[in-house]
């Protein structure tokens, strides 16, 4: 079993990219689990979602509090929340940020993987400037971690993002190819 948590704030799509990652990863013939958990529910609070994968049916029915990897929507909830709680050793972070990963030498232990989510959701104008929705891109950027194909990305965001499903589908390519390791 394959177990990540998405840690996001209000308003990025960390709950519909839980779904999408769970969507397709359903597509390639596994079972699959997907839910959220709020703090305070406005825009912009800190947001945490949840997706299992596995070969077997999912049994479970907790919160994931020791996951395999982790995404992170919004950089600035690394200095705000414990976003390596309970992440086993060796396990990937992906986080949307600007920065290379050998900035966050502070998370030793774990792969690290960077992508400029929010910048590519501006240039598709996925959201606006100052709140981009970044969730489609950087699943584009987890496929490239080899845990599910950039297609089955791909056709999840076609067949389950409702309003410009295109330009989310560019977003996802676009951070497929721009992933830093």
């Amino acid at each position: 079993m394959i177990e990540i948590r998405i840690h996001g704030r209000g308003g990025q799509g960390a709950v519909i990219a839980s779904k999408l990652l769970a969507y397709a990863s359903f597509k390639e013939g596994k079972y699959v689990q997907a839910f959220p958990t709020y703090g305070v529910e406005r825009r912009g609070a800190p947001v945490a979602a949840f997706v299992r994968i596995d070969e077997k049916p999912v049994l479970i029915r907790s919160q994931i509090y020791e996951p395999d990897h982790i995404i992170v929507l919004d950089p600035t909830l690394i200095d705000s929340v414990d976003v390596t709680k309970g992440l086993k050793s060796g396990g990937w972070i992906l986080i949307n940020t600007v920065r290379d990963p050998s900035e966050f030498n502070h998370l030793k232990g774990f792969k690290i993987a960077t992508v400029d989510a929010s910048g590519i959701a501006v240039k598709y104008q996925l959201g606006s400037k100052s709140h981009p929705i970044v969730n489609t891109g950087i699943l584009g950027a987890f496929a490239r971690l080899g845990f599910l194909s950039l297609d089955s990305i791909v056709d999840a965001i076609k067949e389950n993002v409702p309003l410009m499903a295109e330009s989310n589908a560019k977003a996802a390519k676009e951070a497929y190819e721009k992933v830093i390791f």
